[in-house]
């Protein structure tokens, strides 16, 4: 009978467990305390905004409870089994909307070390095969100087970006990317001009896929149709003898390096071969029919999954850049203002083409923000960013470096190096051949990753949904398409493209924005002085200069 007349729950029996159910320092999900909203209020069909009738009913309990007395009181707080699981807990909005919350689980964040070669992996891309010849272009010392400089600039917008929304008082940035923080400053004019330099990026990058994609499948056809049918190509092609064998495909280019002819082959013996598998004729078309599908799947899940094949493809290009430095030798003499037959001087005019190839193989500045939240150690966001520059602007250096150093000059010039590096080598190059087979299976991954993120942000941006319909897919899809075939066809450069794409890109999401939005943020804080204005209005005017060089040489 005593048992009977005892009280359910005592405050000895609660008052500890309560105390830290409501502490506010408690990681537990039982600390959080949901607010009530009858589920038929929610209205959205969106299943991330739709409360499961589990989590409706938990909610009508801690709906009891809070009647039953007053919050003040912890004798009849909510039970723990009345309070839902992490995966049912809801914030719920008094406007009819309920949001998913986060959890606080650190076991989904990243240590430091996977953090830094996330950013790594995410920068490295097709970029390192233009490399060194933006160094020639801009001069072997010259471009180790710019690499250098640029890369430590690259770091500092970056880090701007990074830390741009923290710097927005009274508003909840948690779930911010740099074009709301452009929205937030120059309203809607700063979105959307943030979104079309973004597609620039995007669109600029896919068309260099294209480019290289055409590039491999064709080096790639021609190596196995020679080694099917014995065809010696050596003889045909202008380089150096001996076992590993460096060419020059255009031995009358010109100092820009802007040539848009076609590889001499010579004879080969098979004109229908050559009809039929043209770098610029055949091969960008025959693509199409492998990628066009490809970019019209609703979910890129799938291709994700093989993102670790561009690990492996830039540990691979290392490799080989390093054993065909060991086998080549280094090349080097230096002639600071006058070139000669073999040797370009160190410093040269050309260097803003390095410069725009620069600002794209550093620009990440568009998704940065989103990667370091994956960090479990926030506090070391920006050292972690620097530790990732570091790498990817060593990485940068080894290659060009190398490749400079160890081109064969003479018998070749230097002037001879092609914006894709792997130009140099034959076809029949069988450690090249794996390289760019490793290339291009990569991109044919990669490319509908670039496309997906293209049409979820336009499409996004202009219908509000990720997939408006199978028509309006397929029109952008043949747009980006058109385009990478047009110019696989008539400039297939990468160089070039590269250069042009990154300094418009560049301009806007690299120094212009940036750097208005850190000088706007310390104007309302009162903390705007001249050195700091005047430094980052500097970067406005390197960002338009970058740009408007391009077009005059």
């Amino acid at each position: 009978m005593d048992d009977d007349c005892s009280p359910l729950l005592t405050s000895e029996q609660t008052g500890e467990s309560y105390s830290h159910r409501g502490s506010t320092d408690s990681l537990d999900f039982r600390a959080k305390r949901p607010f009530y909203v009858e589920p038929r209020n929610i209205v959205d069909d969106d299943p991330q905004e739709r409360v499961s009738a589990e989590a409706a009913i938990l909610n009508s309990r801690v709906h009891y409870y809070s009647r039953l007395t007053g919050s003040s009181d912890r004798l009849l707080s909510p039970p723990n089994h009345v309070i839902p699981g992490p995966e049912d807990i809801y914030i719920y909005s008094p406007l009819g909307t309920a949001f998913k919350v986060t959890g606080s689980d650190h076991s989904s964040k990243n240590p430091s070390i996977i953090t830094i070669f996330a950013v790594w992996n995410t920068m490295m891309g097709t970029s390192i095969l233009s490399i060194p010849w933006g160094i020639k272009q801009a001069g072997f010392t010259l471009g180790i100087l710019i690499l250098i400089f640029t890369g430590l600039l690259m770091l500092y917008c970056c880090y701007i970006v990074l830390k741009s929304p923290k710097a927005i008082p009274y508003v909840d940035t948690s779930d911010w990317e740099f074009p709301d923080v452009c929205r937030h400053y120059f309203g809607k004019f700063g979105q959307w001009s943030s979104l079309v330099f973004s597609m620039v990026s995007l669109v600029g990058a896919m068309v260099v896929y294209w480019v290289l994609m055409s590039n491999f499948l064709f080096n790639t056809g021609q190596f196995i149709y020679n080694y099917a049918h014995n065809v010696s190509m050596s003889d045909s092609e202008f380089g150096t003898n001996g076992s590993d064998k460096v060419i020059c495909p255009y031995p009358n280019t010109d100092p820009e390096g802007n040539h848009t002819g076609k590889l001499f082959f010579g004879n080969s013996g098979n004109g229908t071969f050559e009809h039929w598998w043209s770098k610029t004729n055949t091969i960008p078309l025959y693509l199409i029919i492998l990628l066009l599908p490809l970019l019209s799947f609703r979910s890129a899940s799938f291709f994700a999954r093989f993102t670790f094949l561009g690990t492996i493809s830039v540990v691979y290009l290392i490799a080989l850049v390093t054993f065909k430095a060991v086998r080549l030798g280094f090349h080097l003499e230096f002639h600071w203002f006058d070139k000669t037959q073999f040797y370009v001087q160190e410093f040269r005019v050309f260097f803003p083409q390095l410069t725009g190839v620069l600002t794209l193989a550093f620009f990440m500045h568009n998704c940065i923000i989103t990667l370091m939240k994956s960090n479990r150690h926030q506090e070391n966001n920006v050292r972690d960013l620097s530790v990732a520059y570091l790498l990817v602007g060593m990485t940068y250096l080894y290659v060009g470096v190398l490749i400079f150093a160890a081109f064969p000059s003479p018998p070749l010039t230097k002037d001879c190096i092609e914006p894709n590096f792997l130009d140099n080598f034959p076809s029949s190059d069988v450690m090249v051949f794996v390289a760019r087979t490793f290339l291009l299976f990569q991109m044919i991954t990669v490319y509908p990753l670039l496309g997906y993120l293209v049409r979820v942000q336009m499409m996004g941006q202009i219908f509000g949904n990720h997939y408006p319909g199978f028509f309006h897919v397929l029109v952008l899809n043949i747009f980006i398409v058109g385009a990478g075939v047009l110019m696989a066809k008539f400039y297939p450069n990468i160089g070039s493209i590269i250069r042009f794409s990154g300094a418009t890109c560049g301009l806007a999401l690299v120094f212009v924005f940036p750097a208005l939005v850190h000088m706007i943020s310390l104007k309302r804080q009162g903390k705007l002085r001249w050195p700091s204005a005047v430094f980052h209005s500097f970067l406005i005017v390197l960002g338009v200069a970058n740009l408007l060089a391009q077009f005059f040489l």
